[in-house]
Parts: C-alpha cells; sequence; structure tokens
C-alpha cells in the first residue's frame, strides 16, 4: 500500500506511552495508477471513519485542519487524502488525461473501500470542502451505501450561478468603496466565463472585498497557524502552488459546469450543510437554494455567521462541536 513514508507524531498518553487502539501514519498509496499521500489519524479506531476531501481543484487543507480541527481526531478516525495533482501527491508525470472529475470520484472509491475493509466499518462520513463537495455529493450519490453521512462545507452546487454571483458582488463591493483599480481590472475581465488568468484576477478582488474570508482569519493567519502543523514545512507550500496550478488549469472547465441543481436533486444519505454566511466565493445562497430543493432522509443546514469560504479554519470551535455533536451520531 504504501510505497514513501512520512512521519506524524503518534498519540500517547501522560507517560508518554502511545494510546492502545490509536492510529498516525503517513504515506504514499498507489490509488488509481498514481502515488497518493494519505494520512490517518484517529485517537480510537472504534470511531467512525471521516474521510475529508480538500478543495482547489489542487489545495490540501491537511495542514490547516491540524491545525484548527485536530480535536477531530478524538471523535474519529480521520483519512487526510491530498488529491492527485495536489501537494505531496503532485507530480510533473501524471499524465494529463487522468486529471477528470470521473478518475477522481474513482480515486475516492478505492480509498473508501481499502479504509472500510481495513478498519471494519459499513460506511463512512464524507466532509467535503468547496471543490471536494462536488466529489463528496457525486460519490453519495453514486454509493450511498458506502456513505454513512456526508457533510458540505462551501458547497459546490451551481458554479456558472455562483461565479456569475461572486463577480457581481466583487464589483459592486469595489464601486462601492471607490476602488477605481479594482473596478477597472474588473471590468476589463468582464462577467465570467473566466480563463485561468481573469479567474485570479477576480479572486484577488473578491479577497481584498471581503467576499473569501470573514473578519477572524485572513490568509496569512492562515499560512502562519498552518505551517506550526508538525507534518507542514515551507517546501509543502512550494509544493502546494505547483499543485494547484496545474489541477485548476486541468479541471476548472469540468467544475465550471457543474450543475447539481440540474443532476442531483435527491441523495439517499443524511446530509448536513456548513455555509459561511459571508462566503462570496462558492456563493453561499446559491448552495442554500440547492440545499433547499434536495431530498434526503435527513438534512440539516448550519450557517456559520462570521465565516467566509473557511468555514473550519474561521469558527473552528463551532465547526468542531458540531462534527461531533451533531454529525457523529450518524457515524458507523
Amino acid at each position: 500500500m504504501a510505497s514513501r513514508m512520512t512521519r506524524t507524531p503518534p498519540f500517547t498518553d501522560a507517560a508518554g506511552r502511545v494510546v492502545p487502539g490509536s492510529v498516525a501514519e503517513a504515506g504514499f498509496w498507489r490509488i488509481g495508477g498514481v502515488d497518493q499521500w494519505v494520512m490517518i489519524r484517529g485517537r480510537d479506531t472504534n470511531n467512525p471513519l471521516l474521510i475529508i476531501l480538500h478543495g482547489g481543484p489542487g489545495s490540501p487543507e491537511t495542514a490547516p485542519l491540524r491545525a484548527f480541527n485536530a480535536a477531530l481526531e478524538d471523535a474519529y478516525t480521520v483519512v487526510y487524502w491530498e488529491q492527485r495533482g495536489a501537494g505531496r501527491s503532485f507530480r510533473p508525470s501524471i499524465h494529463p488525461g487522468s486529471m477528470t472529475v470521473e478518475r477522481f470520484v474513482l480515486d475516492l472509491e478505492e480509498i473508501v473501500d481499502t479504509v472500510l475493509a481495513r478498519f471494519g466499518k459499513t460506511g463512512v462520513v464524507l466532509l467535503g470542502h468547496s471543490w471536494g463537495s462536488f466529489l463528496g455529493v457525486l460519490y453519495a450519490h453514486r454509493r450511498p451505501g458506502k456513505v454513512a453521512a456526508y457533510v458540505g462545507v462551501g458547497q459546490v452546487a451551481d458554479m456558472e450561478a455562483s461565479e456569475a454571483a461572486s463577480y457581481a458582488f466583487t464589483l459592486e463591493t469595489a464601486r462601492e468603496r471607490g476602488n477605481q483599480k479594482a473596478i477597472r481590472q474588473l471590468l476589463a475581465i468582464g462577467p465570467p466565463p473566466h480563463d485561468l488568468k481573469a479567474l485570479r484576477t477576480q479572486r484577488r478582488w473578491l479577497t481584498a472585498m471581503g467576499g473569501a474570508f470573514g473578519p477572524n482569519l485572513s490568509l496569512a493567519k492562515l499560512v502562519g497557524r498552518s505551517l506550526a502543523s508538525p507534518e507542514t514545512s515551507v517546501l509543502d507550500l512550494v509544493g502546494m502552488a505547483r499543485g494547484s496550478g496545474f489541477s485548476l488549469r486541468l479541471l476548472w472547465d469540468e467544475l465550471f459546469e457543474t450543475g447539481l441543481m440540474r443532476d442531483v436533486r435527491r441523495l439517499e444519505v443524511p446530509v448536513i450543510l456548513m455555509l459561511g454566511r459571508l462566503d462570496q466565493q462558492v456563493v453561499a445562497s446559491v448552495s442554500a437554494a440547492w440545499f433547499d430543493v434536495l431530498e434526503a432522509p435527513h438534512k440539516a443546514l448550519f450557517w456559520f455567521e462570521a465565516s467566509g469560504h473557511m468555514v473550519p479554519f474561521e469558527e473552528p470551535e463551532l465547526f468542531n462541536r458540531l462534527m461531533v455533536e451533531t454529525v457523529r451520531p450518524f457515524g458507523c
């Protein structure tokens, strides 16, 4: 399973002894013909399995999750997966033709089957953020019998509608603030669809206009806290940047065409959405509109009033509590 190993600290008791029944391991798994980095951490392997599907495409969140949300490892056996082409899983040799949504869903299927067999479980909790929320919904729709519950954060639902609303917010806010440079650049790129250069321009001004983060977080704070994670170094940030550009270039068009409002209106699993009220990156009102029409055996929507697109890192105490008190009871 593992070809190259990296280290993650074990769970220890007050005397420094490894906690019986805990797991703390990291390394590369061969998934879909590509080496992909997976870390598994949990204080008690009898706990439910939680698989985290990071955003991007190509933006691993292992480091900030470890910095802000490590408490989840006391309640779940957490599987951190850096997807093909992302972070530690980035290789220039990855064939561009393999960077498709379908291939990513198949990769996820391999991971689910592997951890279910290893830990003797019948279902996993899937936590999808942004791009990862799209993968999570597709997998839960395809394999509901293996999903104990689905949690969506910054939920992708209709990217065409979301991008149009995000651009309109950014331009309107720039006009309200009288930011002539932002107005000129946004008018120059015009409304979406955008190529990657134009998308970067829009995202840069979106962040400056307060549409990405709430008041408790900034990009600098996010990076700073992430570097405190024991598995993370500055070199990982370099790899993340390379993988992000690679993945976004190859997957953006397919992501832009997503239409869960059109294609997925029923899931046979419990669905919990956690949305930042201030999120104008994957616009929260668009996500909520999909939730309103979605049918599921159980569904719940929680609003994070002080959060933008990075809910787990902006209001971590509330997020962690909901994951333990509201989501964990659905786990197998």
